[in-house]
């Protein structure tokens, strides 16, 4: 587990933490707050488990994954001068 993916660990059990106390003490500003925090954890950590998929394709399979930028970068420069 790198230091990223333990902060966005640390990051929901607060959110969960600030949740459950917003909850029990009947505060919906702490109860909003820890949902926010649970969601950006949860899509903090869907980025590191692309991240990780993406790094995984480059060593597996260099050459897809050159094409596909390639691919990509073709696209995003085509859809730029269109504009």
């Amino acid at each position: 587990m790198t230091d990223g993916q333990f902060e966005t660990k640390l990051e929901e059990g607060v959110g969960r933490l600030q949740d459950g106390l917003g909850g029990l003490l009947g505060d919906p500003a702490l109860q909003v707050k820890g949902k926010g925090r649970v969601l950006c954890a949860k899509a903090r950590s869907a980025c590191f488990v692309a991240g990780d998929a993406v790094r995984d394709l480059t060593v597996d399979q260099p050459l897809v994954a050159v094409v596909t930028a390639g691919l990509a970068g073709f696209a995003l420069a085509m859809a730029w001068v269109r504009r």
